[in-house]
């Protein structure tokens, strides 16, 4: 019987010389191989599997963000809520997974017009994915350019429908109904987001006007931003929140250590987040791409968190966490389009203006518990803006002629930067008004907002009858204890 053992004890020499033989003999079977089929079959489909590989690890990479908001969202909020906070991030992505399967993808990339699709329902539609360009034949022709099957195209656009949903969670937490969000987000995903995503993505009249988004600061950031401002305005703010004389009183989170954790597997995610965008395996527009949104993200955690000391004397954990996200969500439409120098830039304001965006969304009386608002509606209008000030002009970092105009700031004029007004304006106009009308039928029926006994008591118990935390006693839990013992001990 031959024993590999009988190879590695033979002489060097004859170790070497054996090696070669395999390694030629190897390098013959490929040419066999390569006369057999055309050398560009072969390139073809390899490239169509390099690229079907990366979407869809650029797709796991952004679900694993739901992973971030769950803790994120639950360590900034009471641990009386934490399981409401879990259970609203878990259930949203099976939401969004049944809304854009029905109806959201094929509203968003399916033929239609200029204001939405309506072919491809049920993702049946006919597709001959990876086909491109002349050759391809099937309803979603506004995705065609992407050369992976139409399975991958589907399941990386559905996880960038889920973010956007569970935007939403944060802002209204803690008060909110579970089936009132479970409801809206079946509607936003379904009906609202693929709407004004096709505008841009699908083909759609912003696309013609020539507005640009590459990753979603406001396709997806700031549509979750509108409605979750939307929601939070009509919910009212929590119990205890603002004093009769409408100053801010500030409900600390009971864990930010996994908020800490929620923020860095956001950053994470966020590398499948903007280069997946490229939807091909483009080895110079991915490491672009992935490098200006870490830059951005640095600089925006390190002047929230110098902002935020001189504002309020030390720096603020809070701050630092929704500095990071800020910067993430302005680079994501400008992250294929500008400098690694200018995504510093817009990282850096993004970390400023999220320190006086939250002082200001607390100033209108509007209660977002984890400064939702402020990360993606305010910076994703930032990072939108921002395509219209610093892109360097078309293909210069991402694709042949593919990309905005240059920006006002490098020499291009304001055409560019109306162009991306006029796409805020309009996505955010339609969203709200949306949002607006969903949030006020669910009002009126099922009704919203818990009752004032449910808050009090927590949302784990009013609306699950479970608890997180079951057996232990957390700060105002005690500090009510003691106060029943030195009643009693006292008679006061």
């Amino acid at each position: 019987m031959y024993s590999p053992l009988r190879f590695l004890s033979q002489p060097p020499r004859l170790r070497t010389i054996a090696g070669l033989a395999a390694i030629i003999l190897l390098m013959s079977g490929t040419a066999v191989l390569a006369q057999e089929a055309p050398a560009q079959d072969i390139s073809e489909d390899l490239q169509v599997a390099l690229n079907t590989l990366w979407v869809l690890y650029a797709g796991a990479l952004v679900f694993f963000m739901n992973a971030g908001f769950c803790m994120l969202e639950t360590g900034f909020c009471r641990s009386k809520n934490a399981v409401n906070l879990l259970s609203k991030n878990l259930i949203v992505f099976a939401l969004s997974s049944i809304a854009f399967w029905i109806l959201g993808f094929a509203i968003m990339f399916g033929d239609g017009n200029g204001f939405l699709g309506y072919s491809g329902f049920f993702l049946a539609g006919a597709d001959n994915s990876p086909a491109t360009d002349d050759n391809y034949v099937g309803v979603y022709t506004s995705i065609s350019w992407a050369a992976v099957p139409l399975a991958a195209k589907f399941f990386f656009q559905l996880v960038f429908a889920g973010t956007a949903a569970t935007i939403v969670s944060g802002a209204v937490a803690e008060r909110i109904k579970f089936y009132a969000f479970f409801l809206f987000s079946l509607c936003l995903i379904g009906i609202s987001y693929p709407m004004t995503g096709h505008w841009v993505w699908g083909g759609g009249w912003l696309a013609e006007l020539g507005f640009w988004d590459f990753a979603g600061s406001t396709v997806v950031h700031s549509v979750g931003g509108w409605a979750a401002l939307m929601g939070a305005a009509l919910l009212g703010p929590r119990m205890g929140r603002f004093m009769e004389d409408g100053s801010a009183m500030a409900i600390p989170g009971h864990n930010f250590a996994i908020a800490t954790l929620g923020c860095l597997i956001l950053w994470l995610g966020w590398f499948g987040f903007n280069p997946g965008s490229t939807m091909e395996a483009d080895p110079m527009a991915i490491a672009h791409i992935t490098l200006t949104t870490n830059m951005a993200a640095a600089f925006g955690a390190v002047t929230a968190t110098v902002v935020s000391t001189l504002y309020f004397t030390k720096p603020d954990l809070s701050m630092i966490i929704n500095g990071v996200l800020a910067g993430l969500v302005a680079i994501t439409a400008p992250c294929a389009y500008v400098s690694v120098e200018s995504s510093v830039l817009i990282g850096a304001i993004a970390g400023v203006i999220i320190v006086f965006s939250v002082i200001f969304v607390d100033g209108l009386k509007i209660d977002d518990p984890v400064g939702a608002i402020s990360v993606h509606l305010v910076n994703g209008v930032w990072g939108t803006l921002a395509v219209g000030l610093f892109a360097d002009g078309p293909g210069r970092f991402y694709g042949e002629g593919a990309g905005p105009l240059r920006g006002l700031l490098l020499g291009g004029g304001i055409e560019q930067l109306w162009y991306q007004i006029v796409g805020i304006l309009a996505i955010g106009g339609f969203t709200v008004l949306f949002s607006t009308i969903v949030w006020i039928v669910l009002n009126s029926t099922i009704g919203i907002r818990v009752s004032p006994e449910e808050e009090v008591e927590g949302l784990d118990l009013g609306e699950h009858g479970m608890e997180a935390y079951s057996g232990f006693m957390f700060r105002d839990e005690v500090k009510g204890f003691v106060d029943i013992l030195k009643r009693m001990t006292t008679g006061r």
